[in-house]
């Protein structure tokens, strides 16, 4: 039975540390860049999108579609790296230990 009792008490620790870390990604604040910095994408470590910046010299009416691509491609950059601080805070929880798939946080 003890080995049992270790088990639950190493789920709520686990528990608690998933908390903590929930609340971490959430103020965690990641920048995604496109065309040399010229257009921004902030997002939470939740994936939010928190801000955006785009450089006056890309606002051409002739070239929205340029632009809409360059906002995309910020906003992919910074889902990327937001992804990657993610599996970095989950492994402090997990403590390496692969998760089953469908587990993810």
């Amino acid at each position: 039975m003890k080995n049992l009792t270790d088990l639950m008490k190493q789920a709520q620790q686990m528990q608690s540390k998933m908390a903590e870390v929930q609340a971490e990604l959430e103020q965690m604040e990641i920048l995604g860049q496109a065309a040399g910095g010229l257009v921004k994408v902030t997002l939470s470590g939740k994936g939010d999108m928190k801000g955006m910046e785009v450089d006056a010299s890309l606002i051409k009416p002739d070239e929205k579609e340029i632009l809409e691509d360059l906002i995309m491609a910020a906003h992919a950059d910074a889902r990327s790296k937001m992804e990657q601080a993610v599996a970095e805070k989950m492994k402090t929880v997990t403590g390496g230990m692969p998760m089953p798939p469908g587990f993810g946080f």
